[in-house]
C-alpha cells in the first residue's frame, strides 16, 4: 500500500495519559502506523481556548512524546482548532494565531492539521475564509507538512442539521483555495463510516482536486451512546485497493487505549492481505499478541456483549464481570473493570463544552 497509516487522537470525553500514547505508539509503529495527530477534544488550549499557550510542563510533555513517535518510527503532529477565527480573522485574531503557532513550533511538530471541525459553518465564503487561515498558518509554521479538517468533512447530512446548512460547491472551492500539498481530511459517506467504497471516494478525490486524507471513525467510541461500548472487533469494509483515492489513512481511536490496540493492529493486515484478510481470524491474531491466551478467551466470549449489547444489557451480570476481570492482572483487564464501572461514560454536555 501507499497510503500512509496513522492515528488521529481526535474523541470527546477522557483523555489518555502519556503513558497510554507512549505504549500504544509502541503497540502500533512496529505494525506500520507512521505518524500520530494530537488533538483530543477535552484539551481546550487547542479548542475553545485555543489562545491560551499550553503552560511548561505541558508543552515540555508533547515535546518529549513528539521525540518518542519519532523514537519509533512515527511523525508527530499537532491537531489546532481556531474557534471563531473563521467568524472574523482580524489583527487581532492574526495576532493570536501567530502567537498559538510559534508556540507549537517549539514542541518540535512534524505536521500541522488545523481543523474546523465541530464549528458553524453556513457561510457562503466559508471554504475561502478556511484557506486563508491555513495559508496563515503555513507561513507561521514549521512543521513539514500540513493536514486541515472542513467544517463538513462528510457528505452526511447530520453535520448541516447541527452546524448550518453547507454552502453550495464547498469542497470544491476549499480544494481550488488551498495549497496542492495541504492533505484534507474526510470521514466518509457519514461521519462514522460503515465503509469506504472507489466511488465515493473517487468522487470527493475529484471535488478536492487531491487525495483523501481518512479520517475514519473506528473504532473511536466517544459520545453518550458510543461509550456505553466497546470496540474490538476487527476491521472490515477497508478494502486494499483504495491507494488510488487515499493519501493517509488515520484512525481516531478508542477511549481505552490498550483495547483498541486490537482492532487498529488488523487494519494494516487489512490492506497487506488483501482478498485473502479474514476479519475473524484478525481479530483472534491481534487479541492473542495484545491481550496473552486468557484474557484473549474471555474477549472472544464476551464480545457480543461488550460490543453489541453494552453496559444497558449487561445489567446485574455487571458485578460478576467486574471481579471476573479485576482477576486477571493485565492493562487491557483494567480498563474492561473501569468501562463496567462507568468510568469512560460520556455525557451530551461534554459534546457540548469540550
Amino acid at each position: 500500500m501507499t497510503a500512509e497509516l496513522g492515528i488521529i487522537e481526535g474523541y470527546f470525553g477522557r483523555a489518555w495519559d502519556w503513558n497510554d500514547r507512549a505504549d500504544v505508539v509502541r503497540t502500533l509503529a512496529p505494525a506500520g502506523y507512521r505518524f500520530f495527530h494530537y488533538a483530543p477534544k477535552v484539551d481546550s488550549k487547542l479548542r475553545r481556548d485555543w489562545q491560551t499557550l499550553h503552560n511548561a510542563p505541558e508543552t515540555e510533555a508533547l515535546r518529549q512524546f513528539g521525540q518518542h513517535c519519532r523514537d519509533h518510527g512515527m511523525r508527530f503532529g499537532i491537531g489546532l482548532s481556531p474557534y471563531g477565527a473563521h467568524l472574523d480573522f482580524d489583527a487581532a485574531a492574526q495576532s493570536a494565531l501567530r502567537e498559538k503557532i510559534s508556540h507549537l513550533n517549539v514542541m518540535g511538530i512534524d505536521d500541522l492539521a488545523i481543523l474546523f471541525d465541530d464549528m458553524r459553518g453556513d457561510f457562503a465564503d466559508l471554504a475561502d475564509r478556511q484557506a486563508d487561515i491555513v495559508a496563515f498558518g503555513i507561513a507561521h509554521s514549521t512543521a513539514a507538512r500540513f493536514f486541515m479538517c472542513p467544517s463538513y468533512y462528510s457528505d452526511d447530512p447530520v453535520l448541516d442539521r447541527v452546524f448550518g446548512e453547507r454552502p453550495p460547491r464547498y469542497l470544491e472551492t476549499l480544494g481550488k483555495r488551498l495549497d496542492p500539498a495541504v492533505a484534507v481530511y474526510w470521514t466518509g459517506e457519514e461521519v462514522c463510516a460503515r465503509e469506504y467504497r472507489a466511488g465515493h471516494l473517487a468522487d470527493v478525490a475529484n471535488r478536492l482536486g487531491r487525495k483523501i486524507a481518512l479520517w475514519d471513525n473506528y473504532p473511536v467510541n466517544d459520545g453518550p451512546r458510543m461509550s456505553n461500548h466497546l470496540h474490538l472487533r476487527a476491521f472490515t469494509g477497508r478494502p486494499a485497493d483504495l491507494d488510488d483515492y487515499i493519501s493517509h489513512h488515520a484512525i481516531n481511536p478508542a477511549s481505552q487505549p490498550i483495547l483498541g490496540c486490537i482492532p487498529a493492529l488488523t487494519l494494516p493486515m487489512s490492506y497487506a492481505r488483501g482478498d485473502d484478510y479474514r476479519y475473524a481470524a484478525a481479530f483472534e491474531e491481534a487479541t492473542l499478541a495484545m491481550c496473552g491466551a486468557e484474557l484473549a478467551a474471555m474477549l472472544r466470549a464476551d464480545l457480543l456483549t461488550f460490543q453489541d449489547s453494552g453496559l444497558d444489557c449487561i445489567g446485574e451480570r455487571g458485578e460478576a464481570m467486574r471481579q471476573r476481570y479485576a482477576a486477571v492482572d493485565h492493562p487491557a483487564a483494567r480498563e474492561i473493570v473501569d468501562w463496567l464501572g462507568g468510568g469512560y461514560a460520556i455525557t451530551g454536555e461534554a459534546l457540548q463544552t469540550q
